[in-house]
């Protein structure tokens, strides 16, 4: 499947950055299935009948939870992109139902970056671009926003 930008790439333009939605969205995922294989492995540390059926239950029940926390993950990070281009910035999310976001480099006001302490820590945060007569746009939960906002600013 080819991705979005290269679909729609004017002549003359390049991809100059390209980032992602930060494997943040991963999060439940991974605690989920940590509680799952603890359960799993309580199931098999006890002797207590009632109790090992609990635990094996519970433990089923995280994991598919998790299943699905892990595929929605993906997912979201699969169908979102985020690039600049020596012309314009784009953001596209959605599969089905596909959201876009385009602004021409000469009409960026100002890139703002919004990072929490965990943010900073692992890289991630949430990037604001103003446009002069575009209007307001936010990115959230973007993979590495400091260099994101120099490849839209730099020039």
């Amino acid at each position: 499947m080819a991705r979005y930008i290269d679909e729609i790439l004017q002549p003359g333009e390049k991809v100059l950055y390209s980032t992602n939605a930060h494997w943040i969205f991963y999060f439940p995922a991974i605690v989920a299935w940590i509680v799952a294989l603890a359960l799993f492995v309580l199931s098999r540390q006890t002797v207590v009948e009632g109790l090992v059926l609990l635990c094996l239950v519970g433990s089923g029940l995280v994991a598919l939870a998790a299943l699905y926390w892990t595929v929605k993950g993906w997912f979201h990070r699969f169908t979102t992109e985020t690039d600049v281009t020596n012309l314009r910035v784009v953001h596209k999310t959605g599969f089905i139902k596909r959201r876009t976001f385009e602004m021409a480099l000469d009409k960026v006001e100002s890139v703002d970056v919004d990072q929490t302490i965990l943010g900073r820590i692992l890289n991630y945060g949430d990037v604001t671009i103003r446009g002069v007569g575009e209007g307001i746009e936010t990115i959230k939960t973007i993979a590495s926003p400091l260099a994101f906002r120099s490849s839209i600013t730099t020039r």
